[in-house]
């Protein structure tokens, strides 16, 4: 909190909380929360580029700039914000944006499905550590008849390249003619590690695609297709990271 800031109320209706007035009625109510302190008046001051806000336990989205946008990547689309071989990547997807955003983490050229992309470092930063535990889940399209003792030996933890796989969860979603369609969830981001899991046990993928990062989900965003996560999701995107 500071002196020669901007008005709580103010900054709390720049996030999208409602009118000013509605936002006091926040403060009153002591529902806000500044840098983990109650802040119930009126006339409290604050910089949105510093200071961590909280409504109701949730971080809001503040005023600095900050913003992630939720893209559904195409199969064959570059995770690169730039390609030298003219190659089409999420770069030309996000051109749009008068923000310089970056992508966390990758997604291969065949797998589709949710990427996020921020101008926000630090939350990168932490969405990409193992130390966080984001959990990341996918449905893949398998050859073959996956078995209940499969997913068994999935969740217990194949290793691949000397480590074991961080499986969280596994499940057989659907069956088909010589196929099997798995939702798997994992918590790390070994560079293709679902297609060399399921090669390793004799399922070669068919399709893969990301559906959820942490509580951020893919949801019916059609392929290529973007959004701005509002609020409430940024919200608990901060919370998984300890933001």
């Amino acid at each position: 909190m500071t002196e020669s800031g901007i008005r709580l109320q103010k900054v709390l209706a720049s996030a999208g909380l409602g009118s000013r007035r509605k936002c006091e009625e926040f403060i009153s109510a002591r529902r806000v929360t500044v840098n983990g302190v109650i802040a119930d008046e009126l006339g409290t001051r604050v910089d949105p580029q510093i200071d961590i806000i909280h409504v109701d336990g949730v971080r809001i989205a503040q005023t600095s700039g900050h913003i992630v946008v939720a893209l559904n990547k195409p199969r064959g689309v570059i995770t690169t914000m730039i390609d030298e071989h003219n190659r089409e990547c999420v770069g030309d997807l996000v051109a749009g944006f008068e923000q310089r955003l970056f992508h966390v983490g990758r997604l291969d050229a065949d797998t589709e499905g949710l990427l996020l992309l921020t101008n926000d470092g630090e939350l990168s930063q932490r969405l990409g550590h193992p130390s966080h535990g984001i959990v990341k889940t996918y449905l893949a399209r398998l050859t073959g008849h996956v078995t209940k003792e499969d997913i068994s030996r999935i969740i217990a933890g194949v290793p691949i390249e000397g480590l074991p796989v961080a499986v969280t969860d596994c499940k057989i979603f659907e069956t088909g003619k010589n196929q099997t369609v798995i939702q798997i969830s994992i918590h790390e981001g070994r560079n293709r590690i679902l297609r060399k899991l399921f090669d390793a046990m004799g399922y070669p993928v068919v399709d893969l695609v990301r559906t959820k990062i942490g509580p951020i989900a893919l949801g019916n965003l059609k392929s290529g297709n973007l959004r701005v996560l509002e609020n409430k999701e940024l919200g608990k995107l901060y919370n998984a990271v300890g933001l």
